[in-house]
């Protein structure tokens, strides 16, 4: 049966590990944890997770509760606004 101290030191561990990590993530980024590519081609042909991935990126929140029109019209509005810069 684990002693209090086990479970701090255990709670301790598990919180370095998570340091860690988001220190990686904030040195490395992307080197280490690509992100997806943009989507190509027609917009026409992309699905709703694509659009919505594209429009993050570009800063362009989409509404959770829009619908595929309305992404692809957004999408189409904005195409020439390059991804944002992640340095």
């Amino acid at each position: 049966m684990p002693t209090a101290l086990d479970r701090a030191m255990h709670s301790k561990v598990c919180f370095a590990g998570m340091v860690t990590a988001a220190a990686a993530w904030a040195i490395w980024g992307s080197d280490i944890f690509p992100a997806e590519p943009d989507p190509t081609g027609d917009p026409e042909t992309w699905t709703a997770e694509e659009m919505k991935r594209w429009l993050r990126v570009r800063g362009l929140m989409p509404n959770a509760a829009a619908t595929r029109e309305e992404l692809l019209e957004r999408v189409k509005a904005n195409l020439r606004i390059p991804p944002r810069s992640t340095t």
